[in-house]
């Protein structure tokens, strides 16, 4: 008789129960990997959320500001051209009142060449007629 072979439903099954051992302790590992890689995703996405939220945030009132920037600027540009405008009405009228002054100071500097004219004439003729008087009460005396 042949001496009684390896029992190979006994080696089969603890074959199968290592390897259902060794299935179950890789499944169990895998799942703890994806619990903590499924935590550390949602925490990224609470982390991310919060600072999407924050730069929302930011960018409204980066726009707000702007607005109230722009808002600004085309205040000054108004009141710059209104000045500007003001500046020309004022330089214009100024040029006006002094071309107008000029002609008057024209006319009285050739009013007054006039009379000193009339006075340098009116000066001669009384040196003349003073000259005249004096030979004549000269010639009066003489007689």
């Amino acid at each position: 008789n042949a001496c009684p072979g390896p029992d190979l439903r006994k080696i089969l099954e603890d074959l199968r129960c290592q390897y259902e051992t060794l299935m179950e302790r890789n499944r169990k590992e895998t799942e703890q990997w994806y619990a903590c890689k499924v935590e550390e995703v949602n925490l990224e996405v609470v982390t991310s959320s919060q600072e999407i939220e924050s730069s929302n945030k930011q960018v409204t009132e980066l726009r707000r500001q702007l607005q109230a920037l722009e808002i600004n600027v085309q205040a000054q540009l108004t009141m710059k051209e209104n000045l500007e405008s003001s500046l020309t009405e004022t330089e214009c009228r100024y040029n006006k009142y002094l071309a107008e002054l000029q002609n008057q100071i024209s006319c009285v500097e050739q009013r007054l060449a006039e009379i000193r004219a009339e006075m340098e004439c009116q000066n001669q003729e009384y040196k003349t007629l003073l000259d005249v008087k004096c030979r004549l009460e000269q010639e009066i005396q003489t007689y």
